[in-house]
């Protein structure tokens, strides 16, 4: 057996934990915005959601979140380099990994009534700027990962996945910087970015799984035809 073919089952892994990353913080948000008592998901940022009796899932979504794009970065890794986007996309994808991480370790300030009866801080806290910081580099890595992976798909020519993956990067900083300046729509563009940003991070997870057990298929019909032959 090729040591392609047996190292197949952990690279699909480490994938699937990207494909999954995304789809299951999404719906964890999803079901607190509706669910946590006195939040309103048009007003309060999601990073809100750490806070209160109930924070701590949040808090553990995005570790996890983070935790298992450092997963995915590793089979990225495995997968792509030393090839196109072989260095960069994993390492972009894991510091947005890290990134999730430090965002989920440090929490945010009380604010827009949320938690109920909680008071917003004269100043920012120390812990709330790492958070805000935190949240600023997720969007970057991410966004710079998806052009990354913009220019390799568009070297293979796939026009149409490079096409999603540049517009998605776009749209990932115009949406996040749009939501800075406009604080009666930030919590909403916010909610918009994690959806094309982490959605757009899984599929690609889905297509390189799909692209991987392809080519782990068209190796071993190779090694059948050679064995046939008589050609070890």
């Amino acid at each position: 057996m090729k040591r392609e073919e047996r190292q197949q089952p952990r690279v699909t892994a480490l994938l699937a934990c990207g494909a999954v990353a995304g789809p299951l913080f999404i719906t964890v948000v999803l079901i607190q915005d509706y669910t946590r008592v006195g939040f309103d998901p048009r007003v309060q940022l999601l990073s809100q959601l750490t806070l209160g009796d109930l924070g701590f899932i949040q808090r553990a979504n995005f570790i996890l979140a983070g935790l298992l794009n450092l997963c995915y970065a590793f089979g990225l890794w495995k997968i792509l380099h030393p090839g196109r986007a072989g260095t960069w996309g994993p390492l972009l994808i894991g510091a947005y990994g890290l990134g999730l991480v430090t965002v989920g370790m440090f929490t945010p300030d009380p604010a827009s009534g949320f938690p109920p009866g909680a008071s917003a801080p004269a100043q920012p806290t120390p812990h709330a700027m790492v958070h805000a910081l935190g949240g600023l580099f997720v969007f970057l890595t991410l966004a710079a990962a998806l052009f990354v992976f913009a220019r390799r798909f568009r070297e293979r020519r796939d026009q149409r996945w490079a096409a999603y993956c540049a517009l998605t990067g776009v749209l990932l900083l115009t949406l996040f910087f749009v939501g800075l300046g406009k604080p009666d729509l930030s919590a909403r563009l916010l909610r918009l970015d994690v959806l094309f940003g982490w959605g757009a991070a899984s599929l690609i997870a889905v297509r390189l799984l799909r692209t991987s057990k392809t080519m782990s298929a068209s190796s071993r019909d190779e090694s059948i035809v050679s064995a046939q032959d008589g050609h070890p």
